[in-house]
């Protein structure tokens, strides 16, 4: 993690951006178990060390985000969509919507309240 940390600090951003990717960095690591727990349930024939680290990272935050709360399961889903098509490969991007679109309906399921931002789930991109 002090690699992430090192690479962060290095970059051009303003001090709130950098603030704000450590203190998504810290949360992520710090919830990656119950967020692995999650996705293992929806990555169906696939075990989690086993994936790319892009894409398995990628899940990770998204996962995060919709247990979190931090948007809209919408805006989460689009915004890892669009990590995945700009760091990993061309067919990760549906391997990605798919596990994070069973993760938050799951997660609006056993919360039982409307998608934040959203009327329903169908709204969810595919």
């Amino acid at each position: 993690m002090e690699l992430v940390e090192h690479f962060i600090r290095d970059s051009r951003e303003s001090d709130d951006v950098l603030a704000h990717a450590l203190r998504l960095l810290r949360d992520v690591w710090a919830g990656r178990a119950d967020c692995d727990q999650l996705l293992a349930r929806h990555a169906r024939h696939w075990e989690l060390p086993r994936l790319a680290l892009v894409d398995r990272n990628i899940l990770r935050l998204g996962a995060w985000e919709l247990l979190a709360e931090t948007a809209s399961a919408k805006v989460i889903l689009s915004e890892a969509l669009r990590l995945a098509r700009e760091f990993s490969m061309a067919e990760s991007s549906r391997f990605i919507n798919g596990v994070l679109d069973a993760v938050a309906r799951e997660i609006l399921q056993d919360t039982h309240k409307p998608a934040r931002g959203a009327e329903d789930a169908e709204e969810l991109p595919h």
